[in-house]
Parts: structure tokens; sequence; C-alpha cells
């Protein structure tokens, strides 16, 4: 193999690979594909009140390795356009277990949400557009009595006054390690 074949070969694995994650940078959903879509969200009238939720988490390749419900108490107070949320949220694992988490949402304006929780890592940014609310934060989380910090991408999906949809990808490193889907229903 001459010199110049090594080279345009390696030329082209390269212009390979740099086309490749230039169009993963410009891949996936962004918040403003939403702006306009309906019923518009709320995030304070939705998670008001009690709701119900039932869930699965599965792993990299899909396998459903938890299912859970959750029975959510949400309520709000403060001035309008600084109101305080606590999302109160009780779980049931299909093997019996049980968790909760308390979430204190603080709506700063223009749509978005700065939120904390005890197994948080600092805080949660969220933000608000058409039908879809996003979700970042980092989440403790304990596994056979180890904890691990891991990311939540999480997008919801306003679908009618009564029902949402959510999915979020977990991930360590920005490594995919699996997927909560989860659907609210507002009694």
């Amino acid at each position: 193999m001459t010199l110049r074949s090594c080279f345009v070969r390696g030329s082209a694995w390269l212009a390979g690979l740099l086309l490749v994650l230039g169009l993963s940078g410009c891949a996936g959903p962004q918040l403003s594909d939403h702006a306009k879509d309906l019923p518009r969200l709320d995030l304070r009238q939705y998670f008001n009140g009690t709701l119900d939720a039932y869930g699965i988490f599965t792993d990299r390749s899909g396998k459903v390795v938890k299912r859970f419900t959750v029975l959510m108490k949400c309520s709000w107070s403060g001035p309008p356009g600084q109101e305080t949320g606590v999302l109160d949220e009780e779980f049931t694992y299909s093997d019996g277990t049980r968790e909760r988490r308390v979430w204190t949402l603080q709506r700063t304006g223009d749509g978005r949400y700065v939120g904390t929780a005890a197994d948080v890592v600092g805080q949660a940014l969220g933000q608000e557009s058409g039908n879809a609310f996003r979700f970042g934060y980092t989440l403790k989380l304990p596994v056979d009595g180890r904890t691990y910090e891991v990311q939540f991408d999480d997008w919801m999906y306003l679908m009618d006054e009564r029902v949402m949809l959510n999915k979020a990808q977990m991930s360590k490193f920005g490594i995919r390690l699996g997927e909560v889907t989860l659907s609210f229903v507002k009694r």
C-alpha cells in the first residue's frame, strides 16, 4: 500500500466520521419544535391536584427492567409569575419497593422552571413550549448498595387536559443507560 493510498483512505474515513459527527450534533428534538403544538401546556395548571402515573424503565436493549406506579399530590403558591410548586411523588415498584421524591419547582419566567429534590444534584432546569416540557437534571440513583449520579433528559407532552406522556433518557458520561416511559393521568 502506497503512502498516497493510505492518505486517501484515511482522508475518506476522517471525512465520513466528521459527517456523521456533524449530523449527530444536529440530530434530536428541540423544544422550539413544539412551540405551536396544542393543547398548550401550563405546568402550574396541569401539575395541580392529584395525579396518577404508570411507568416502565427499560435498559439499553429495550428490556423492561422495572414497572411502577406513582401517586402525585401537587400544589402551587406565591404571587403570579413567581409561583412555587410542590410535587410530592410516591412510587410503588412491581417488586414491592417504595420510594418518595418531593420536587420543589420555582417558576422563573418565560416558561422556565428551576427544580430541586433531595436526591437531585444541584438544580434541575426546565422549560415549556407549546405542549411540551423539557427537564434536565442529575439524579442520585441507588443500585445494589451504591449510589450513582446519572443524568436525565426528561420530555413531557400534554395530550389533553387529563393525560400527559413522559419519555426520559438516562445516561452516565454521555452513554445511554436506559429510558423511562410514563403516562400521567390527572384525576
